[in-house]
This record gives C-alpha cells, sequence and structure tokens, in this order.
C-alpha cells in the first residue's frame, strides 16, 4: 500500500510520517518512506537516518535533464501528468542504488530532490520524479510506503495522487488548515485517488479537538484520529533528535484500523 501524507505547511506532516512509520513497523511490515517535500529537509534526521539519500532527481539524469526530457514531451503535445521520464517500467526497493536509499530498522528512506540555491527554476522537475516513481514502485507483500509531501496542493496539478493508494491530510488547529483539508479531499476524489480522512494534529484541549472536528465534519472530512500536542515532541525537533525512539501514540491505533493495517 502506497500512502501519502498532505496538508498545510507546518501541520506536523513529517512528524505524522515518522510516527505512522514507527508504528507500521511494529507490524513487522518494511516501511519505505518517501520524502517529496522538496523544501523540507528535516525528515531523515526525524528518522533516524545519519545522512539524507542522494535525490532520485540524480538518478533520473539531474534537472536539466529531465527539464529537456519534460520540454521535448511537451512539444508532442503531452500533458505533466501523463508523460514518462524513466525507462525502467518497475522500480523495487531492492533495485534502488545504495547511494539513493538508506536503510535503518527495517524503514528505509527515498527523497526526490530538494531546492538548494536562489534561481534554480521551479520544482516541476521534482512533481514529475515523484508522481512516475510512485507508479513505478513496486512493494513486495511485507512493504509499505509513506510519502511526505510538498505543503499545500500543488501537487495535486502534477498527478501525483494518482500514483497513490490512499490519501491522508493533516490538520493542525486553525481555519486556514481546515479549509485546506476540504479542497485536498475534493481534489482527490475529482483525480479518481482515495482519500481516506484527516488525521488531527497538535491538539491541546478536548474544547479545541470538538471544534475542529465540528468544522471538519461539516465539510464531510472524515476524521481517523486525533493526536495531542506533545512537549517532548516539540523539544525533540527543536533539537534535532530522532523521532524513532518515541513510541507510536495510542491514537495510532485508529489510523491503522481506518487503513486495514491494525493486524487484527
Amino acid at each position: 500500500m502506497k500512502i501519502c501524507i498532505c496538508g498545510k505547511g507546518g501541520s506536523g506532516k513529517s512528524t505524522v510520517v515518522a510516527l505512522l512509520a514507527n508504528a507500521f513497523q511494529k507490524l513487522g511490515k518494511k516501511v519505505i518512506i518517501v520524502d517529496a517535500d522538496e523544501s523540507n529537509a528535516s525528515l531523515y534526521w526525524m528518522l533516524g537516518m545519519e545522512r539524507p539519500p542522494l535525490p532520485l532527481l540524480d538518478l533520473a539524469g539531474g534537472k536539466k535533464a529531465v527539464q529537456q526530457k519534460m520540454l521535448a514531451r511537451f512539444t508532442k503535445g503531452e500533458t505533466e501528468p501523463a508523460m514518462s521520464i524513466w525507462a525502467r517500467d518497475q522500480i523495487t526497493s531492492e533495485a534502488i542504488p545504495s547511494e539513493y536509499i538508506v536503510q535503518k530498522e527495517g524503514r528505509c528512506m527515498v527523497a526526490t530532490g530538494k531546492i538548494h540555491q536562489s534561481l534554480e527554476g521551479c520544482a516541476c522537475p521534482m512533481g514529475v520524479v515523484t508522481r512516475e516513481f510512485l507508479k513505478k514502485l513496486s512493494l513486495a507483500p511485507n512493504e509499505l510506503a509513506l510519502i511526505d509531501l510538498d505543503a499545500g496542493i500543488e501537487h495535486f496539478g502534477r498527478g501525483v495522487e494518482t500514483s497513490v493508494d490512499q490519501v491522508i491530510c493533516v490538520v493542525e488547529p486553525s481555519l486556514e488548515s481546515i479549509s485546506l483539508a476540504g479542497k485536498i479531499m475534493y481534489l482527490t476524489l475529482t483525480a479518481g485517488a482515495s482519500f481516506k480522512g484527516a488525521i488531527l494534529n497538535k491538539i491541546s484541549t478536548v474544547e479545541e479537538k470538538a471544534l475542529l472536528s465540528a468544522k471538519l465534519t461539516e465539510l464531510g472530512v472524515p476524521i481517523l484520529a486525533a493526536l495531542p500536542h506533545s512537549k517532548n515532541i516539540q523539544s525533540a525537533c527543536l533539537e534535532g533528535r530522532p523521532l524513532n525512539d518515541f513510541p507510536a501514540p495510542a491514537e495510532a491505533a485508529d489510523i491503522l484500523k481506518a487503513l486495514q493495517l491494525s493486524g487484527d
């Protein structure tokens, strides 16, 4: 199963990915984490990895080569969500060269690529690489992929959601985050993908959870679980300490059950 995590910037997508990776690992799954956020560079240390992997963008020939392939396909009348830039038809985790995938304790991580300097151009090549990599990623029976997408909804224009099995939205206590959840659900469903629901994050009070839940229910957004605000996790993120030693929150059981991965 390929599950992508999306939402507003700062909602805690990467934190949720790291905590869910812990929960899935405890079920005996080999978890493949795909860092598809071209701006946030923190995921690898959240997962306890010593280094980030080399970008898949380089494995595909580099940003300039991908841009040239995109231009050639645009010239032929192809749209971005339909174009192909990988020569191979299928990709397995075992076939990815070691420098492009880092592994630790039943988890492994790949990354599409990052914006490293000003004026280097748009992130469109990263989006194309992400979509096609996910489409061609062939998972073994014991494998599960978690995709940490870039903030917002630009990835919908690139068709990334059409290459995954489930879409989950992380929602923090803000009106902007609530509104975006409704938009994400709509875009997921109109793309023909499966929207599973929202994970409430950084919840401080019972009243806050009730208000957030009520507003999402009005929009028709299913709620998978509510994760409380954690000072320990906040401190770990501030200090750059990995989250792999944190136990999966009790609420993760609700998420696993909704995804039919609880093992029951």
